[in-house]
């Protein structure tokens, strides 16, 4: 009778790669950053393209004459980094203050962990939160859409989270009939003169469809953006059943940087949980915090924030929420 003779591990070879997966996410992107150019203008090209090209120069020059390693742009991680702080912004945002976001992203939350796979902490979110506590005037000076030729000089108003915070604090709830309806929400119409929040958040519809895209090349499951959501949407409407001073579920999902962050950020597969328990339970977590955070913290947006906390727990989900080992024998 033959041998059986047992390899080593990886018994099989996937046709995933970093490069595939890193690209796939940017095709994802393009329906939200078309539909910042097309909302924005001239700020969310200037905006998205420094960012990016400052992701890319630190990445290299960090790699090449600080760590001693050969760059490898060519893997596309710069570049969602760089997309994704981009989006994270404002489109009037100053050039100086990107490179310095881009810095802190690159230098501090990537590569001083040693780079790529090896980061506790999403990139794009560590350089947001850096800028939003540095600089919090310009983070939260929000242009309002249609001023297509306007960068510097854009006319800025308050949000739909703005507002929502508002009518919390004094009670009054007719606070809320400013809000563009949840139809205009989905389609990036804030209307009457609000300020459109970042760039990456102007159009929900564009974001589900980037999410949609991901779940079809399986780029992405459906646990953590869906169970962010989900939470949101559920603790949002108890909250509106219990008090008028809340918004609607339905305009607390698709205001701000809920869906960016729970397709985009949250998802990143080096800060995210392994297994699908694990994701829910990270994804039940982020929903939570955000809605605490949005309506009793001291920002209107929690979503960034959120993030980077379960960033911090997601080796402690890792290591008690495993899947079983092959041949194991459960214990009585």
């Amino acid at each position: 009778m033959g041998k059986l003779i047992v390899s080593l591990s990886p018994h099989a070879h996937g046709t995933d790669s970093v490069e595939k997966n890193m690209y796939g996410v940017i095709i994802a992107l393009l329906p939200a950053l078309l539909a910042s150019f097309w909302f924005f203008g001239l700020g969310s090209v200037v905006v998205c393209l420094a960012s990016v090209l400052a992701c890319i120069f630190f990445e290299w020059a960090i790699t090449k004459y600080i760590m001693k390693r050969e760059p490898s742009l060519t893997d596309g991680s710069a570049i969602v980094t760089g997309l994704l702080l981009g989006m994270n912004l404002p489109s009037n945002f100053p050039i100086w203050m990107i490179i310095i976001g881009a810095l802190v992203a690159i230098g501090i939350g990537k590569m001083t962990f040693g780079g790529l796979g090896c980061n506790p902490f999403n990139p794009a979110l560590v350089g947001r939160c850096f800028l939003l506590v540095s600089f919090p005037a310009a983070m939260t000076s929000w242009p309002i859409e249609g001023q297509w030729t306007s960068y510097v000089d854009a006319e800025t108003g308050a949000t739909p989270l703005s507002l929502m915070k508002t009518a919390i604090k004094t009670g009054d709830s007719s606070i809320l009939d400013q809000l563009p309806s949840s139809f205009e929400m989905l389609l990036g119409n804030t209307s009457n003169g609000l300020g459109a929040g970042t760039i990456g958040e102007i159009c929900a519809l564009a974001l589900i469809i980037g999410l949609c895209y991901m779940l079809w090349k399986k780029i992405i499951t459906w646990h953590i953006p869906v169970s962010i959501i989900c939470t949101v949407f559920v603790f949002s409407g108890l909250l509106h059943l219990a008090s008028p001073v809340y918004a609607n579920p339905v305009q607390v999902v698709l205001s701000g940087g809920l869906l960016l962050g729970a397709i985009f950020m949250a998802t990143d597969y080096v800060t995210s949980p392994m297994t699908a328990k694990g994701q829910l339970i990270y994804g039940v977590s982020i929903g939570l915090l955000t809605v605490v955070i949005r309506n009793w913290g001291s920002y209107p947006e929690g979503m960034s924030f959120a993030i980077l906390i379960m960033n911090a727990f997601t080796p402690l989900i890792n290591t008690y929420i495993k899947p079983k080992r092959f041949g194991e024998i459960p214990q009585k």
